[in-house]
Parts: C-alpha cells; sequence; structure tokens
C-alpha cells in the first residue's frame, strides 16, 4: 500500500489565499504592523524505509519550532519575530515574518514512535519509518 492511494491531507493554515490578498495583507501588515502567518517551503516524499517532511525555516532557532503528532496529524508551528527597529524604511521585505503552522496527514504505516527530527542549516527534516509489515518483503516460491 503506497501513500498516495491514501490521499494524504496537506494544509497549511491560511493557504487558500489568493496572491492579490497576500498582497493587501502585507500593505495593511507595513502600514499597522501587524503580525501575519506564512507558509514555509516544503518537501514531502517517502521511499522505501519511511516518509519525510523537510521544511525550509532559515534564521530561526530550533527552539522556536514546535513539532507535534496527535491522532496521525503531524502539526509543526512557530514563529519569525519581526524586527521593530523604528528607524528602518523598507524597500524590499522577502523574509516572511510572523506565525506560520503547517498539518500533514500522515500514512497509516508511519511509526510514530520511531520518528526523528533534525534542523541543519534551516532545514527541518522529519522522518517516520515504515512500520514493519508495511515494508515489502519477498515471497519464495517452492519448487515442487
Amino acid at each position: 500500500m503506497s501513500w498516495e492511494n491514501q490521499v494524504p491531507v496537506l494544509f497549511h493554515d491560511g493557504s487558500g489565499k489568493s496572491q492579490i490578498d497576500r498582497l493587501l495583507d502585507d500593505a495593511i501588515q507595513s502600514v499597522n504592523g501587524w503580525s501575519e502567518s506564512w507558509d514555509p517551503a516544503c518537501n514531502v516524499f517517502e521511499d522505501e524505509e519511511g516518509f519525510t517532511v523537510q521544511m525550509a525555516l532559515p534564521g530561526l532557532d530550533v527552539n522556536q519550532i514546535d513539532v507535534q503528532v496527535e491522532n496521525n496529524v503531524l502539526r509543526v508551528k512557530g514563529e519569525r519575530k519581526r524586527d521593530e527597529s523604528e528607524s528602518r524604511r523598507w524597500y524590499v521585505q522577502g523574509i516572511a515574518e510572523g506565525t506560520f503552522s503547517c498539518s500533514f496527514k500522515l500514512p497509516d504505516y508511519a511509526d510514530h514512535e520511531k520518528s526523528t527530527a533534525s534542523y541543519k542549516q534551516g532545514l527541518l527534516t522529519i522522518t517516520f519509518p515504515k512500520r514493519e509489515e508495511a515494508k515489502p518483503h519477498q515471497i519464495m516460491i517452492e519448487c515442487q
């Protein structure tokens, strides 16, 4: 059974926004100084050994990231704080600030108890090995 056959639910909080909505939100945010949510770039893949989620979170300390699994859903959330320097006049602000939250429905065969997470050079990698019964195995044919 492969992961794609289970029709995974992958959603980012607030991801239904159009480019115009985001542009307007950015304009309001810059005027009012409001914090907005953002969606980190993600990779999600499966191989023979397991299921992996990677998230690009440059500039964050590991203690700013919260990773939890509940009811077969992986949830990663955190916040990049805004630099509140009054003397700055922004021309381009391409590095997102504010909170982020991403959720991923995990396949049933993902072993949550043996999951691992690492954070290196701004890339968070969370791996869930496949349960042994879900891994393919060879069946020997007996000759008679």
